[in-house]
């Protein structure tokens, strides 16, 4: 649906109440779709991410369906965010993008499945997929000095289990809340001071090189357009 659509207007009024993100088909006006992040606030659309990398490996095939977005923004929501959509995170480039633009808080929403057999101390089972997201968002949230706040879908569709494991990681790469199975309510404090200790004690922020790896990427690029087929 179009973002002026009325089936989106009590999503707009409970953002009167409390801020609301989520996730949609956005339709342009031209007619072309995108896996979209939305974020609301006072009733209005304040941000919106349409998902710049969409998978075409293993189940996966969306590049059939949507068209991709060209453009990772950040934007203000009383504090500096930035939102992505799941196979966005994997791609260094987009923490890459929204760090520099100095987020305080990464959003990303995921349906993500289990994919794998990941064999604990326990004996336990889980799927693969479960560590290497969370060393994923813990990673991006130290090495960015922010909060990154995961919202997992939950349960089964033709066969295939969505895992859940929604979280929100601290600046310095700790789990500050991580959800089980189990559908739920799960809250968790954003505290500035956290993000302006971290980058405090470790001001990589401070101390990005911006021109530098724009420089580095030109070259790369000039080389790689030169290159004979």
């Amino acid at each position: 649906m179009s973002l002026d659509d009325p089936r989106l207007m009590p999503l707009l009024e409970a953002s009167r109440q409390t801020d609301v993100a989520f996730g949609m088909v956005v339709k342009s006006e031209d007619f072309r779709y995108y896996n979209a992040a939305v974020y609301l606030s006072a009733g209005q659309v304040k941000h919106v991410h349409r998902k710049v990398y969409l998978p075409t490996y293993g189940m996966f095939d969306e590049q059939r369906y949507f068209a991709p977005g060209d453009r990772i923004r950040s934007f203000d929501n009383g504090l500096r965010s930035g939102m992505l959509v799941c196979e966005d995170m994997w791609h260094l480039s987009s923490a890459y993008l929204l760090f520099v633009q100095g987020v305080s808080l990464v959003l990303c929403i995921s349906s993500s499945p289990g994919r794998g057999v990941l064999l604990n101390a326990d004996e336990d089972t889980a799927p693969g997929s479960v560590g290497s997201w969370q060393d994923l968002l813990r990673t991006v949230a130290e090495y960015s000095s922010c909060y990154v706040a995961y919202v997992n879908r939950l349960g089964y569709e033709d066969g295939v289990n969505f895992w859940g494991g929604s979280s929100v990681f601290a600046p310095d790469g700790r789990p500050v809340v991580v959800a089980g199975e189990k559908p739920g309510l799960l809250l968790a404090d954003i505290d500035m001071r956290e993000v302006e200790r971290q980058r405090l004690a470790t001001p990589l922020l401070r101390d990005e090189k911006v021109e530098f790896t724009l420089k580095e990427l030109e070259r790369i690029w000039n080389e790689r357009t030169d290159a004979p087929y």
